[in-house]
């Protein structure tokens, strides 16, 4: 059996390309899927994939992307 690991924000950060700020965000305000383990959240990078590919990251917010830059 090939279990999939939990990773962190960081890895989750590295693997999308973007500030550990925007994962935090995507959580909060786009759902982003992830756990919260006492004080950390931990993701599977198949789900966080699968909400990439679905949308979940998609500028449709014109305010928000420009918190980004």
């Amino acid at each position: 059996m090939n279990a999939e690991r939990w990773v962190s924000v960081d890895d989750v950060a590295a693997h999308l390309g973007v500030t550990k700020d925007s994962i935090y965000r995507w959580i909060d305000k786009r759902g982003l899927p992830a756990r919260k383990l006492g004080r950390l959240w931990k993701f599977k990078l198949s789900e966080v994939d699968a909400w990439v590919e679905g949308g979940g990251a998609t500028d449709d917010d014109p305010k928000e992307s420009a918190q980004e830059r």
